[in-house]
């Protein structure tokens, strides 16, 4: 089994993440290790497994408590491991297959865990499992269930990729089918049928006129957008449809509920049969709470809103306020393209190093 040095330079704690090997449900050899590692080297932690996650704590007393949470799995290979290097110092960069999404942010969050023995805040780390897939197999929500206790903070960082800079909270995302019915008949006697894909136009027209709103909650400014994503329909080459589907996506501003944002696409296509098929609510920023404050302050004063969905979500849901740190492009996961600076996990380490002691 490989090992952690969890006392190393994130950046080669990093390069040692990404050699092991860690798709969505073959988590097991990583969550072993990483287990190993923290037992062994950070014995001021109280460290559990659940399944093929591994959640450490720090038991101080202190009255603020701030969670640091990152899954440890990764899409599907892509010719793109082991790890490549290139160049030196914090110009360095590492290629392969997790180092944007996330396990740069997992080796700041390792780090520090052996680092910090006196945090001024008490600190939870959680390493779980199976987010790059549906959300019923995440790892968090199998903790909700079971050790819902483990998940109780003033702040929560993800660690997801924000080019090392703070993302509050995340959109809220909705996927919905209109469905039209027509009348099948030969192409020959065209008049005789009336053809379900012809009665797409119209919902057509109202996607390509709608205008999404912009919207500022906490200084952050969200990006609504309402997006023709898929069309079903057709028989044969010569007969008139039937049937035809419009796949719809909406990304919406956390200050909408899924309530609110199911009513607007129902308004948006009045007179349609509107089904949603799949949604997962926004998480407001909550910049405005005290750990929240201090660690945008940390990092430089500046915050931006996430436009997408992330596992803060969850977390708001609990209450939680909840920010995205880490380091890596978003723009490069699940590409073949995977890179990250060297400089910026060093630097994602510093800050959170500064607002945690």
């Amino acid at each position: 089994m490989p090992s952690l040095d969890l006392h190393a330079d994130p950046v080669d704690l990093t390069a040692a993440l990404v050699d092991i090997f860690s798709v969505s449900e073959e988590e097991k050899v990583i969550a072993d290790v990483v287990q190993a590692a923290l037992e062994t080297q950070a014995p001021h932690l109280e460290v559990i497994r659940n399944g093929d996650a591994v959640l450490a704590r720090t038991n101080l007393g202190r009255p603020s408590r701030v969670m640091l949470a990152g899954h440890l799995d990764t899409v599907p290979v892509n010719e793109n491991m082991p790890v490549r290097r290139e160049g030196t110092g914090d110009d360095e960069i590492l290629h392969g297959l997790g180092t944007v999404d996330m396990k740069s942010g997992d080796a700041v969050f390792l780090h520090l865990a052996a680092a910090l023995r006196e945090p001024r805040y008490d600190i939870t780390f959680v390493f779980y499992d199976c987010e790059e897939i549906e959300a019923t197999k995440n790892g968090l929500g199998r903790i909700e269930r079971e050790l819902p206790e483990w998940l109780q903070a003033d702040l929560a960082i993800l660690g997801e990729p924000s080019n090392g800079g703070i993302e509050g909270g995340c959109q809220g995302t909705m996927r919905i089918e209109i469905r039209v019915e027509g009348v099948r008949a030969h192409t020959a006697r065209g008049w005789m049928g009336v053809n379900a894909i012809h009665g797409l136009a119209e919902p057509l027209r109202r996607l390509a006129g709608y205008t999404p709103r912009v919207v500022d909650i906490d200084g952050l400014t969200y990006r609504e957008g309402l997006q023709a994503t898929k069309i079903g329909g057709g028989v044969a080459g010569n007969v008139v449809p039937d049937e035809a589907v419009l796949t719809i996506n909406h990304r919406f501003a956390p200050d909408r509920s899924s309530e609110e944002a199911e009513a607007h696409l129902r308004e948006v296509f009045e007179g349609y049969d509107v089904k949603v098929v799949d949604l997962s609510p926004g998480a407001l920023p909550g910049l405005s709470a005290p750990a929240a404050a201090e660690l945008v302050a940390a990092a430089g004063g500046k915050a931006v809103a996430k436009l997408g969905w992330t596992d803060v979500a969850r977390f708001a849901a609990l209450g939680i306020p909840a920010v995205n740190f880490g380091p890596g492009d978003p723009t490069l996961a699940h590409t073949r393209q995977e890179n990250v600076r060297a400089g910026e996990i060093r630097q994602v380490a510093a800050v959170l190093r500064e607002f945690l002691s």
